[in-house]
């Protein structure tokens, strides 16, 4: 995740000082990736135009898993430098900091995956001051893809706004994608892409005509802006890199088959998990439970003060077994107290007595997944006692992975419970996506020469050491089978890949060594006993202060030239039970070791004394995508229209007036092809459960959709590309985007500009989302909050139809017969579409494809 920027002006009161007086005229983002470990450099230069002193504030987000790696500060000539020290020794400023009210310090949590570099310097009039921030991370492949993200948001319009990211993969880049929540079809041509066959090179540099907002002053560059890439992947060893001494390989096989896996859902059901939390519960298990393989063998312990077994045994993934499983775990209520070790305890007995009975099959792995807020109350309370009685049953048997839900988690103790026993800890934030944020692992099993077997899951072995081998092997087990990949490679060619200035920070190689052994050496010390942890701390401060890491166990210090000088401290926010991240300091006060949240699993770090660490990623369980089937053609009546005419009048109840119905708008509006002006207004009256839509095999376009009558509104549509392969899932909540196994989620009347080869997804601040194409047919979505709220679907280039579409909505595309007016009333028709007739009547309705407040338009209305 590259960065996130953000500067504004904060205002002291001087007299009448207009609020734009600190003018931002440079702001420049420049990211170079190399071989997936990212440099980010955040500069941003403002003036002081007003004859009063100002205070500026510069803000940067950054991702969590990231570490900041330099800042400064240039005003009136004279640099401001941050300066990297061990924690005991920034102290003192520590301590002037709190004294001035500044507790916080400088960076502080944003959000689930972010943190925020804020801060602010007085300005004297006309000055110029040039602030700097430097920081970098190992991007993470994720469902096929790696994600760098810029958010910026700079509050003004910046003469010069540019950012700048260079992406080198010696494998070759397979797949590069910009998705953003700002972007408008004015900004689009500020943004330039070029790429070959291992760079790539994106910028955008929008000028001040293109950043103002329609009719006004004020940007609207203000959200997100994302890159995915991935990389070849055409030999089965994986890949070599070389570069000043250090090697990485990378190492992601393919078409691997997954190991059946045995699972055992530990559900809290207990009070403290009622309202938003047992719903997330419940949404999680349908997800993961959905995801579960045919292979696959399960069962469920809900608890609260006792523990209780859904099935006696364990029971394979059918399908009837998953509904029942789904019917239970939509029933769970909250409420008792909370026994945490009775429930890991039974689950653990349950897994041993299937292993002792042979009941687990030859090559699976086992698991325990807990879901819960973490705060026991009944039965053994004390954490700690907790966890060693875990770790004393699962005894390296199994592996527990735990889900922790709600702002005040008990997260520390989770996430030691996790790691002890060869699992991870994940948060599950207090948002409607909780389902999508959780897969499921699926458990092969890797291990580098001479290292460890993994009982989690990897997707990507990383391996650095010095010097570099010629010859690498791998090693590892798949279900019922050994398996050894052989790399070789030739030291002077691989590091001749790594001569390009322009693409290349300098020792990034010896730099990400660095960065994953101080991370992987953190998550070690969380499970470590008391005399281990010193050594691991005291490997990792070194390292830190050698590279000139921002680390939980160091600071910097940022000195201001204020009157006399003042120091302000940068620490790392460590992961906490409560809505807010913490500073390392603030929690020693609690006697909380410091921490964060690391996804690497410490028993994947080699035995060897060379310089080796592996970085492990995820597999995952997915839906896959719906097959594609083929997706929809018309002609409207020629001559010109009938006169809108009265509808009949309703026979008259006593004396009572008739009330007149307020017009609607229609589930779907069709715009006839030929005449802009002739509408065909569908309702559906007869829904019996999905249904397509539309389907052209020639466009390779299939739309779905479920159709509620008694709501009369689409509780969800979805339409499935088949080149590019995706799909969007609409719901009344959310749009969920799936590519590459991926799946991204939006919400409604989100600023969204996505470009991927062959199709453009836009959403306006309305919630207009459009899926286009410069050859296909235009899909669009909308959620309508007018008269008839709900989802709705519209269409436009609809001449782009091949003959063959189809569907409930597709056949009004194919050949349409009309047939003269009614002789007593011209505003009915029969339209014959492939030997159906339908009655049509001229009727007024709501055009919502302009938005609310909606239009009335004269429409043929069509009741299916």
């Amino acid at each position: 995740h590259p960065p996130v920027t953000h500067l504004c002006a904060k205002l002291r009161v001087h007299l009448n000082t207009p609020c734009n007086d600190i003018d931002i005229y440079s702001l420049t983002v420049d990211s170079k990736v190399s071989s997936r470990f990212a440099h980010t450099v955040v500069t941003s230069r403002v003036v002081n135009r007003a004859d009063v002193t100002q205070e500026a504030t510069f803000q940067v987000e950054l991702p969590k898993r990231a570490f900041i790696t330099n800042f400064s500060m240039i005003i009136d000539g004279v640099t401001y430098p941050g300066n990297i020290k061990e924690k005991a020794s920034a102290q003192e400023e520590y301590s002037a900091a709190v004294a001035r009210g500044e507790s916080a310090g400088l960076v502080k949590a944003t959000g689930r995956k972010m943190e925020q570099f804020q801060v602010s310097v007085n300005v004297a009039p006309s000055a110029k001051v040039t602030f700097e921030l430097v920081y970098e991370e190992l991007l993470k492949r994720h469902l096929g893809a790696y994600e760098l993200l810029l958010k910026v948001q700079p509050q003004q319009l910046v003469k010069h706004l540019q950012m700048d990211i260079h992406i080198f993969e010696p494998q070759g880049i397979s797949l590069l994608e910009t998705e953003s929540t700002f972007m408008t079809n004015e900004l689009a041509h500020a943004l330039t892409i070029s790429q070959n066959e291992t760079k790539a090179h994106i910028r955008f540099k929008p000028t001040l005509s293109q950043q103002k907002s329609p009719g006004g002053e004020d940007t609207v560059v203000n959200g997100n802006f994302i890159i995915h890439y991935d990389v070849n992947r055409t030999l089965s060893g994986g890949s070599i890199q070389i570069e000043n001494g250090y090697f990485v390989h990378y190492f992601a096989p393919e078409g691997l088959p997954t190991i059946p896996k045995n699972v055992i859902f530990v559900i809290d059901k207990s009070g403290s998990m009622s309202g938003k939390k047992i719903q997330q519960t419940r949404e999680a298990l349908i997800k993961i439970l959905d995801d579960l393989s045919p292979r696959d063998q399960f069962n469920l312990i809900s608890f609260s003060r006792e523990a209780t077994q859904w099935k006696p045994s364990l029971v394979p993934a059918s399908a009837e077994n998953v509904n029942q499983a789904r019917s239970y775990v939509s029933h769970l209520q909250a409420q008792g107290g909370t026994n945490i070790n009775g429930a890991m305890m039974t689950a653990v007995q349950l897994l041993t007595n299937a292993n002792r009975q042979e009941l687990l099959p030859a090559g699976s792995v086992s698991l325990i997944i807990l879901l819960t807020d973490g705060d026991p109350t009944v039965g053994e309370t004390n954490p700690a006692k907790i966890q060693k009685n875990v770790q004393e049953a699962i005894a390296d048997q199994y592996s527990l992975f735990c889900l922790g839900f709600g702002f005040d988690v008990s997260y520390a103790f989770l996430e030691k419970l996790a790691l002890d026993n060869g699992g991870l800890a994940r948060r599950i934030y207090e948002d409607s996506d909780s389902a999508l944020q959780l897969e499921v692992p699926k458990c092969p099993r890797w291990a580098p020469e001479g290292g460890m077997a993994q009982r989690g899951s990897l997707t990507e072995a990383l391996v650095l050491q010095t010097p570099s081998p010629p010859l690498t092997l791998l090693k590892g087990n798949l279900h019922m089978q050994n398996i050894t990949f052989q790399m070789e490679s030739s030291v002077a060619e691989k590091e001749g890949e790594f001569q390009s200035p322009k693409y290349i920070f300098h020792s990034f190689m010896e730099r990400l060594w660095a960065y994953l052994t101080i991370q992987q050496l953190l998550e070690k010390m969380i499970s470590a006993s008391d005399a281990e942890k010193q050594a691991l701390e005291t490997r990792a401060l070194n390292l830190s202060l050698q590279y000139s890491f921002v680390t939980p166990l160091t600071s910097m210090v940022v000195t201001k030239p204020e009157g006399k000088e003042q120091s302000e401290v940068a620490e790392k926010p460590v992961e906490t039970g409560g809505c807010e991240s913490k500073t390392p300091a603030s929690l020693a006060a609690q006697g909380i070791p410091g921490h964060r949240h690391l996804l690497l699993h410490p028993s994947l770090l080699p035995h060897s004394p060379g310089r080796g660490c592996l970085n492990p990623d995820s597999f995952f369980f997915q839906n896959q995508p719906r097959q594609t089937h083929p997706p929809v053609s018309c002609q409207p009546p020629s001559g010109p229209l009938p006169a809108l005419t009265s509808q009949p009048a309703l026979p008259a109840l006593g004396t009572a007036p008739a009330v007149p119905a307020p017009i609607q708008a229609p589930p779907v509006i069709l715009t006839l092809p030929g005449q802009s002006v002739n509408r065909l207004c569908v309702d559906i009256k007869h829904s019996q459960g999905p249904m397509t839509l539309l389907s052209d095999p020639d466009q390779g376009i299939e739309v779905r959709g479920q159709y509620e009558t008694e709501k009369a509104q689409f509780s969800w549509i979805e339409v499935t590309f088949k080149n590019p392969q995706l799909q969007v899932r609409a719901s009344p909540e959310h749009v969920v985007v799936t590519r590459n196994r991926r799946n991204s989620a939006y919400k409604w009347k989100g600023t969204l500009f996505s470009v991927i080869p062959g199709l453009s997804m836009t959403m306006d601040k309305a919630g207009l989302l459009l899926l286009s194409s410069p050859d296909k047919v235009t899909i669009g979505l909308l959620p309508w909050d007018g008269p008839g709220k709900g989802l709705r679907l519209l269409l436009q280039d609809t001449d782009r139809f091949s003959s063959h579409v189809g569907g409930t909505l597709g056949q009004f595309y194919q050949d349409v017969l009309w047939g003269p007016p009614a002789a007593a009333d011209d505003s009915r028709r029969t339209l014959s579409v492939q030997g159906h007739d339908y009655s049509a009547t001229r009727l007024l309705k709501l055009d919502y494809q302009e938005g609310l407040p909606g239009t009335e338009i004269s429409c043929w209305s069509v009741e299916l």
